[in-house]
């Protein structure tokens, strides 16, 4: 048998022609325009394809296909007792990155097939303790109703016979497969969950065999700044658990992270800091960079480290690496002016003199002035740029100094199981007379290797004090 016949042997059983295509049209999407394609099955009831690309599809492709089933309360009313209408935001956000590929919208699907007003009368046992399954039951009804011949047809009308399923329901994969749809991949679709919508997701894992969260799932939801749900089983749950407070800061918020010695010190006297912290921290800090727009150090931690301040360790974007430099000291040999990896913000003071011939990721941003940089000038710098979830990395001084100016939201301070004695200092910044005048606010710690973090909520110690103010 041929390469070619053994990928094409699963189309020998066609789906029966249940389906008409009447209507094609555009719809344009925040998404991007999509042809829109009008069915209508034997029953009378009328379905639609959201398709893009595929206007001759090769039969040895497969293209990503959401079979997504109607859902009025989800789908048009933003509903979260469900995560319908976020599954559908997200499936028509995935075909559109990809070009090509089609989202069918399979109607008479209500409530996995029982109509909408059972589907109400099933939120109403809900309400009273039952979950989705149970509900449906009570009601005379199967666990899920629905079938996919009409699914089925209309990808067979479009040409298409071998898809990349975007599910997390592995029985709608089985029912495709059955009527004669190669799929080659079931890829996951999980949203961020919502307090509203936790028990349905659980019960849909538990009892209906959907994919739970992987560990990989669940960073890229939490790079794409959802927090999705997890239960303390799940191997993403301490992911979650610890990165997930972060992203549910929203769009704009500074947090800060520093590794030092037991003692308080980040580096020996003659500047060495290889390394206080374990690899653990350090993947820890590649994951705060993949979480924010951009990052800040001082011009003493360029000079020292020759940092990168890319993303290494874990997947992620690289955020727009930023240096307080007033008086233009960065070496132009260092990484962060020439290996273009990411766009480089040079702050440096009115008076500072840079070369002409810099290269095309570096851009030169003025300061007011030639003294240290003001930490809520450099946020608002950056914020006009659109760059709103920022990390100030280093050193010691450029943290203490945005620790001391209370515009940090989050502060991750690891220390290491080791003395040094004497060097270079970490968190240093005024202090206050009395005990009881000192920094204390709600924390949170997690092991790295050897290494203890402590993550230090900042933003609720601003609104405590805020409250209590006269």
């Amino acid at each position: 048998m041929s390469q070619l016949e053994e990928r094409a042997e699963p189309l020998a059983a066609q789906p029966p022609a249940v389906v008409e295509r009447e209507v094609e049209t555009v719809l344009p999407t925040r998404h991007g325009a999509f042809r829109m394609l009008g069915f209508r099955d034997v029953t009378g009831t009328e379905h639609v394809a959201l398709v893009m690309g595929l206007t001759e599809p090769d039969p040895l492709d497969a293209p990503l296909v959401r079979v997504h089933s109607e859902c009025l309360t989800g789908d048009a009313f933003g509903s979260w007792r469900c995560d319908c209408g976020e599954q559908l935001d997200a499936a028509l956000a995935a075909v559109a990155a990809e070009g090509e590929g089609a989202v069918v919208y399979v109607r008479g699907h209500e409530g996995r097939g029982i109509g909408l007003l059972e589907k109400l009368r099933a939120y109403a046992l809900q309400d009273l303790g039952a979950d989705t399954v149970d509900a449906n039951l009570a009601l005379g009804h199967s666990a899920d109703a629905r079938s996919y011949d009409q699914s089925a047809a209309i990808l067979h009308d479009l040409g298409v016979h071998r898809i990349r399923l975007l599910s997390s329901n592995p029985a709608k994969e089985e029912a495709l497969s059955a009527l004669g749809v190669d799929v080659v991949e079931r890829v996951s679709l999980i949203v961020p969950a919502h307090p509203e919508n936790e028990a349905y997701l659980a019960t849909k894992r538990e009892r209906m065999r959907h994919d739970r969260p992987r560990a990989d799932d669940a960073w890229d939801a939490l790079l794409g700044g959802a927090v999705p749900a997890v239960t303390p089983d799940d191997p993403a749950h301490e992911l979650v658990e610890r990165y997930g407070p972060l992203v549910a800061l929203g769009s704009h918020a500074v947090v800060a992270q520093l590794g030092q010695s037991l003692d308080g010190f980040i580096a020996s006297r003659t500047g060495d800091a290889e390394f206080v912290t374990g690899e653990e921290d350090r993947e820890h800090l590649h994951r705060l960079r993949a979480l924010v727009d951009a990052v800040v150090v001082g011009v003493g931690t360029v000079t020292a480290d020759d940092c990168r301040l890319t993303v290494r360790a874990v997947p992620g974007h690289h955020p727009v690496r930023v240096v307080l430099d007033p008086r233009a000291r960065t070496p132009l040999a260092s990484h962060v002016l020439t290996d273009g990896a990411a766009p480089t913000l040079w702050l440096v003071g009115p008076g500072a003199v840079v070369p002409d011939d810099l290269p095309g990721h570096v851009h030169v941003v003025r300061l007011d002035d030639d003294g240290p940089a003001a930490p809520a000038r450099v946020l608002e710098l950056l914020r006009e740029r659109g760059l709103g979830r920022v990390l100030v990395e280093g050193g010691g001084r450029v943290v203490s100094a945005f620790l001391d100016a209370g515009v940090l939201d989050r502060l991750f301070l690891t220390t290491a199981p080791v003395l040094i004695g004497d060097g270079v200092p970490g968190v240093r910044f005024t202090g206050s007379d009395l005990l009881a005048d000192a920094v204390r606010t709600r924390t949170r710690r997690f092991l790295l290797g050897e290494d203890v973090c402590t993550e230090l909520d900042l933003r609720a110690l601003r609104s405590a004090r805020a409250e209590t103010a006269p």
